[in-house]
């Protein structure tokens, strides 16, 4: 049964401040399209007193960026190296950080700070606009902190036991920590990239560009739809396989645009305009050559 979302709130006023201040923070984080998409968010809204930067900051330094915010700040968006620490500097964690033991997102609450993973509802709203509402068989290729939030997104669309592929099992004690603290109970499969791809509903790759190549040869189910959250260089060899196959295949960048859409309603109180944000991601991308 699908869990609740977080409730958004709107961001309270600030006495004598006409500025309200989000950024994402990591390392390196030049890269980051967060600021596009947010900044596109805040044009749609008519949010004109709303600021999007970046900062690179890394885990020795995040306590102390964070401590040293003024009330003008209404939110923090995490990259790497930051999404665990970020549980210890939080005040308070939601269901999904905690049961995932990372967060992308830092909230404003008043005078406390919420550690949020959206990157969740990220993964779930690209597989519904996918066509997916519910997974019978679903399989997780990798056993990082992605796949660790595709077991979360998983679970909110039914499939209680995933089948995870990964290069060595025993390298997977941090999954299978989440998936206990999440009720699931994945099937671990070793031996990845040699091992044979099972039927799916449903298969995420988490793992980096190139890592999931060997699987461009397979055979693929029609049926099955794709997610690959590599977004550059785009498509990839298992994403152009699969396509050709006639699969439904998406990739990093809808993951993208669906978790930064939440953090917008987390840290406005207001919906995400995803169209809006589309439009400037995809622009944005083409300009990089993504």
């Amino acid at each position: 049964m699908p869990e609740p979302r977080l409730q958004a709130r709107p961001a309270p006023p600030v006495p004598g401040a006409t500025v309200r201040r989000a950024a994402v923070l990591g390392m390196p984080v030049e890269h980051s399209l967060s600021p596009v998409l947010h900044h596109a968010a805040y044009a749609q809204l008519g949010l004109t007193g709303w600021h999007y930067d970046r900062h690179a900051v890394d885990e020795s330094g995040l306590r102390a960026f964070v401590d040293g915010l003024g009330p003008e700040w209404a939110g923090l968006s995490l990259t790497m190296p930051l999404k665990r620490v970020a549980l210890d500097v939080a005040d308070d964690v939601d269901p999904d950080a905690a049961a995932i033991g990372a967060a992308n997102t830092l909230v404003r609450r008043d005078d406390r700070w919420l550690a949020a993973n959206t990157d969740v509802a990220g993964i779930v709203e690209t597989l519904r606009e996918a066509g997916i509402s519910r997974v019978r068989r679903g399989v997780v290729l990798g056993a990082g902190g992605t796949a660790q939030a595709a077991l979360a997104a998983l679970r909110r669309l039914g499939e209680p036991a995933p089948t995870v592929l990964v290069r060595d099992p025993a390298r997977a004690g941090a999954l299978l920590a989440t998936a206990e603290r999440l009720g699931l109970a994945p099937r671990i499969v070793g031996g990845f990239p040699d091992t044979a791809l099972p039927p799916a509903d449903v298969v995420i790759s988490t793992l980096p560009a190139g890592a999931a190549d060997p699987l461009a040869g397979r055979a693929w189910d029609p049926a099955t739809v794709v997610l690959d959250v590599v977004y550059a260089p785009w498509p990839t060899a298992l994403a152009a396989a699969a396509g050709a196959a006639g699969c439904r295949v998406v990739g990093g960048l809808e993951m993208l645009l669906h978790q930064a859409v939440e953090q917008v309603e987390l840290m406005t109180g207001r919906p995400g305009p995803t169209t809006a944000m589309r439009a400037a991601l995809t622009a944005a991308a083409g300009r990089r050559g993504a």
